[in-house]
C-alpha cells in the first residue's frame, strides 16, 4: 500500500476588513437557501461538481453520489453548521411560459463555524456545464455574507493546489494563502492508478 501526497493551501478571508459585494447571478439562475429537505439536492450538486475533478482523488467520497450524500449529512449535523452560509444554485431550464420549468441544481456551498470561531467553507462546487457563468464567485459571496451575518470575523478554506482555477477565484475575491498542507492519500484509492 503506497501513499501519494496532494499539495493543498489554507486560504483565509478577513470578514471585517473586506467589503463583501452583493452576489449577482446570471439570468436563469437563482439562489436557494438551506433547508433540511435539500440535503439530496446539495449532495447531487456536490457529486456533479466533483466526480471528475482532482478533489475526487484527494477525497474519494466526492467521486460517488452516496459518498456526497453521507458527507452532506455529516456537514449538516455538525454543531457549528451555519444555514446562512449554505446555499444551492438552481438553473431554471425551459420556457418561462411553461407551467413547470425543469430546475437543475448546479452549484453548492456549505459553511460551518469551527472550534476557533472561524467560518469554514465546505466544498464549493459548480457542475462543469455551468462553469464560466460566475456561479462559484457568487456562491462564495453568499457564504461570506452568511459568515458575517453569524458574527464571524474570519473565514477559511482549503484548496488543492492543482485546482488553479479555484485558487485564482479565491485570490480574486480577497482570500490570502496562509499555509501549505499535504494530504496523504492511499494510491489504491486514487482514480486511474
Amino acid at each position: 500500500m503506497g501513499l501519494t501526497y496532494f499539495k493543498r493551501y489554507r486560504m483565509e478571508f478577513d470578514l471585517v476588513g473586506h467589503q463583501i459585494p452583493e452576489a449577482i447571478l446570471s439570468p436563469g439562475y437563482r439562489f436557494v437557501p438551506w433547508e433540511r429537505g435539500l440535503l439530496e439536492p446539495h449532495a447531487e450538486a456536490k457529486y456533479q461538481s466533483f466526480r471528475a475533478e482532482i478533489d475526487a482523488n484527494v477525497f474519494p467520497c466526492l467521486g460517488e453520489y452516496d459518498g456526497c450524500l453521507r458527507l452532506m449529512a455529516e456537514i449538516s449535523r455538525k454543531d457549528g453548521f451555519l444555514p446562512e452560509a449554505t446555499w444551492l444554485v438552481v438553473h431554471e431550464r425551459g420556457l418561462a411560459t411553461a407551467p413547470m420549468p425543469a430546475a437543475e441544481y448546479c452549484g453548492t456551498i456549505q459553511g460551518v463555524r469551527d472550534r476557533s470561531g472561524f467560518g469554514a467553507v465546505q466544498n464549493l462546487g459548480v457542475a462543469p456545464e455551468h462553469r464560466g457563468q460566475g456561479l462559484g464567485g457568487a456562491l462564495m459571496l453568499q457564504a461570506l455574507a452568511g459568515f458575517r451575518q453569524a458574527g464571524l470575523r474570519r473565514a477559511f478554506l482549503e484548496v488543492t493546489a492543482q485546482n488553479e482555477g479555484a485558487v485564482r477565484l479565491y485570490r480574486r475575491l480577497g482570500f490570502v494563502k496562509v499555509r501549505t498542507l499535504y494530504k496523504a492519500v492511499d494510491v489504491a484509492s486514487v482514480a486511474g492508478i
